[in-house]
């Protein structure tokens, strides 16, 4: 099922809002918007799949989502046939909420950083969450420029921490990967160009005009994945992409993502999704459906 484009800022000037979610549900479908999202879960017995990552949900947990990526909230779990309270606080922001000299300006280059990143979903864990958790807390009290003054302090906390954790695969937000040295940046753009022919790493380090050893050496120091591994989860991330949204079969979804033959398309992605690509359409599916208005 396709996402629903929301928009969640309602007039143009309203570049930040805080608020705080109560209720039996989020009220939340499969859907995307243009704005940046930081969510805390205070309590929910549910999940949430971000992209092509699919969690439960816990008390604490905390994710920063970058604009147009494909989300879900749902708080389903029933315990004796209730259904537990959702309780979240939620911060909604667009990129330009300050004004262009500030965030241009070389001081604000971590936080460029971090919505780079944050393309993909970002989960926030360890001291991080914590502390960013605790200053959401007080922003719960607070109002006007106290308030702007505490986000501030938060994303400067998210762009200075390395507990910042990846969620959708790079396959799945397509551009959602942003490279700091054009050469791999090029790399990459080439990849999605051509994510269904055979991408071999020769010829990527032709692209770049590097030696193999040297476009190997320098792939894995950005990536943490030789050039194989992420070939293919940019080919499963877009597979994932094409079972929640389009009807096309497995079988030819394999074959548009780069995979040469379907035993190896469904040997990789049990190994990154731990379930069929059948099995993840069927949830997928069946959530989508659990999320509508009865």
């Amino acid at each position: 099922m396709k996402p629903i484009f929301e928009t969640l800022l309602s007039a143009p000037e309203a570049g930040f809002a805080f608020k705080v979610v109560r209720g039996n549900s989020f009220d939340c479908l499969w859907h995307f918007h243009s704005e940046f999202e930081l969510i805390l879960i205070v309590k929910s017995g549910g999940y949430r799949m971000v992209g092509d990552y699919l969690a439960p949900l816990q008390p604490g947990d905390l994710v920063l989502l970058g604009p147009n990526l494909p989300h879900i909230y749902q708080n389903d779990e029933r315990t004796r046939g209730r259904v537990p309270p959702a309780h979240a606080l939620v911060i909604q922001f667009r990129s330009d909420f300050l004004c262009e000299q500030w965030v241009q300006s070389p001081s604000f280059g971590p936080v460029r950083h971090l919505f780079q990143h944050a393309a993909r979903g970002l989960h926030i864990t360890g001291a991080t969450r914590d502390q960013v958790s605790a200053t959401m807390r007080q922003m719960a009290g607070a109002s006007g420029l106290q308030r702007i003054i505490r986000f501030l302090d938060i994303l400067d906390t998210l762009a200075a921490s390395r507990e910042c954790r990846p969620l959708a695969s790079a396959g799945f937000m397509e551009g959602g990967v942003s490279f700091d040295q054009s050469r791999l940046d090029r790399v990459y753009r080439f990849m999605q160009e051509h994510l269904d022919q055979p991408l071999l790493q020769s010829n990527l380090a032709r692209l770049v005009h590097l030696s193999q050893g040297a476009f190997s050496r320098l792939f894995h120091q950005h990536t943490g994945m030789t050039h194989a591994e992420f070939v293919n989860e940019l080919r499963v991330g877009r597979a994932c992409r094409l079972l929640a949204e389009s009807e096309m079969s497995v079988t030819e979804i394999a074959f548009a993502c780069g995979f040469g033959n379907l035993s190896n398309f469904n040997r990789q992605f049990l190994r990154l999704k731990h379930a069929s690509p059948s099995e993840f359409r069927h949830d997928v599916a069946t959530r989508a459906l659990k999320s509508q208005p009865s």
